[in-house]
């Protein structure tokens, strides 16, 4: 029995043929039709119920209601809050990677400005540990490093300009981290209220919004609205099948009291049953029929003569129905329970949402608060660490290249004093070699002249009586001698004299004299040559090719 069509509500009396002959001859007794009144009338207590859907059916609307206003509020706030969130969060990030950024490139200037300045104590320490070469220096003067040579006030003079700019920049990165602490706790504060704003939308979104009998619960971060009009109006289905429903059950007590009118002996006990109605039978609201005028209008209406074929008829169907009345009963009950279940998850919703309002107005008062108080303080902190670190950056940067400046000049100092020693070896071998050359020279030139003197005396002896004196003056000449002169070195700046006998010159020695000076001693050409051990050149050329080997 269903309110979709069965002999219940319908009363077709075309089924009538369908029976049996036996139902068709039996007539029911009396007690047995008082006992399907008695049925009926205990069935109409399901008004009840059909009121009770009329209720939740303005209880539901009036929370989608609700709802739909505080969704669009919350909406409203969410959109601007992620505008906000996601702004806040961006200038965190930015006053973060300011912080990250310039503490990297500080770190990093920083290791190069130790190496440079390692490099450079470490050029000083070598300067002091090298010593000239007492040649080189004049007779009883005390020991000297090549360090005595330097003078190192740029140097300090550059290293307290570096700490001073090393200082502000410290100074101006630990506000900027004290800013950003204070900057994070303001975000602690606010993730919070953001978590309170994700366990509200998270119980919200946890809540089925549906009954048992609809489609499976939201997956989205908030209650979804689009499913509530569906629930309401499966709510106001209900509500007109109930109608339906008991409509169907009224019109089955119709049946009821009709044929136990016409029931011989029956109009008294259908007057006895029907005089005290379920109550509120006489209330009528949307969905629901006017049950107990229908009622009245029947009990009091004349009865119409009835055919025996009718009254089988009429029978037939009250039976019939009688059998599902109960099953419309239950169904009426297991809608009203559908219904409530129903009413209780919009209720349950709509609580969702203005809980989630709650929270998301908690979020949306400590963003206020940040943005117009302290916010502008965080990111002027951050202006004003870039603008010192600008500054200081470019001064430590000087520093830097002066530092580099000053190691490339006394490690080029340490190269040269090894380039001078080696210069001084060079200079010796060539001096060896050159008074070689003056020796073996002299040997050959004084052979020539010997030879020569030898031919011109054998040449008079032979052949001079016979030759007169006038004929050639010079045949009893001496052969020519040569002379060598010293040219003394002036400065390799200077300009080359174009006359090269403009130079002073200084006589060498004859071809049977000694060399003109050894090696260490000043010579006739005024020159000194310092005298270095072996191992100091040799200590030389070895730094030399491992500093080679080094750049290469």
């Amino acid at each position: 029995m269903s309110a979709s069509g069965s002999s219940l509500m319908s009363g077709d009396a075309s089924r009538a043929p369908e029976q049996t002959h036996d139902q068709e001859n039996s007539m029911p007794q009396l007690e047995t039709l008082i006992s399907h009144l008695v049925a009926a009338k205990r069935s109409l207590s399901s008004i009840s119920h059909v009121w009770r859907a009329n209720e939740i059916v303005t209880a539901a609307r009036s929370a989608l209601e609700e709802s739909v206003v505080v969704s669009a509020r919350t909406g409203f706030l969410r959109r601007g809050l992620n505008n906000q969130l996601r702004l806040l969060y961006n200038v965190r990030t930015e006053v973060g990677e300011v912080s990250l950024r310039g503490r990297s490139e500080f770190a990093s200037i920083l290791k190069n400005l130790d190496s440079a300045d390692a490099q450079l104590r470490q050029t000083l320490s070598a300067l002091r540990e090298t010593v000239v070469h007492a040649s080189f220096r004049p007779q009883g003067e005390e020991p000297r490093s090549l360090h005595d040579f330097l003078d190192e006030r740029g140097v300090e003079e550059l290293h307290s300009s570096l700490k001073d700019s090393i200082d502000r920049t410290n100074a101006a990165q630990a506000d900027l981290e004290s800013s950003n602490y204070a900057f994070d706790d303001e975000l602690k504060a606010i993730k919070d209220a953001l978590g309170n704003y994700r366990n509200a939308t998270k119980l919200a979104s946890s809540r089925p919004s549906t009954s048992s009998s609809s489609s499976s619960a939201s997956s989205s971060s908030l209650p979804s609205l689009s499913s509530m009009p569906g629930l309401l109006h499966s709510l106001e289905m209900h509500a007109r099948e109930m109608a339906d429903l008991l409509e169907s059950l009224v019109q089955h007590f119709d049946i009821c009291v009709t044929a136990v009118k016409h029931t011989e002996g029956g109009g008294a006990a259908a007057q006895s049953i029907t005089g005290d109605m379920p109550a509120g039978m006489n209330v009528s609201g949307r969905g629901a029929p006017n049950i107990e005028e229908g009622i009245n209008a029947n009990l009091n209406a004349p009865l119409d003569p009835l055919s025996d074929s009718e009254y089988q008829e009429m029978v037939n169907v009250l039976i019939k129905d009688a059998a599902e009345a109960e099953d419309v009963v239950m169904e009426i009950q297991d809608r009203i329970g559908e219904m409530e279940s129903v009413l209780e998850n919009v209720v349950a919703q709509r609580d969702s949402l203005l809980s989630v309002y709650g929270a998301t107005t908690n979020v949306f008062d400590h963003l206020s608060s940040l943005a117009s108080n302290r916010l502008p303080n965080y990111i002027s902190q951050a202006h004003n660490f870039t603008q010192v670190w600008n500054d200081e950056q470019e001064r430590i940067k000087g520093g830097l290249a002066d530092l580099s400046d000053l190691n490339t000049l006394y490690d080029g100092f340490l190269d040269a004093y090894d380039g001078l020693i080696l210069e001084v070896a060079r200079r010796r071998h060539v001096r060896h070699r050159v008074e070689k050359v003056l020796r073996d020279t002299r040997h050959k030139l004084d052979q020539l002249y010997e030879e020569d003197v030898n031919a011109r005396e054998t040449f008079r002896v032979e052949q001079g009586d016979y030759l007169p004196s006038d004929i050639w003056p010079g045949i009893g000449r001496e052969p020519m001698r040569i002379e060598f002169r010293r040219i003394l070195g002036g400065n390799l700046k200077d300009a080359v004299p174009d006359n090269p006998e403009d130079a002073q010159q200084t006589p060498v020695p004859e071809p049977n004299g000694a060399p003109a000076a050894s090696i260490g001693e000043t010579t006739d050409d005024g020159e000194v040559i310092p005298e270095l051990p072996k191992a100091v050149v040799e200590q030389a050329l070895s730094r030399v090719k491992a500093k080679s080997r080094r750049n290469t």
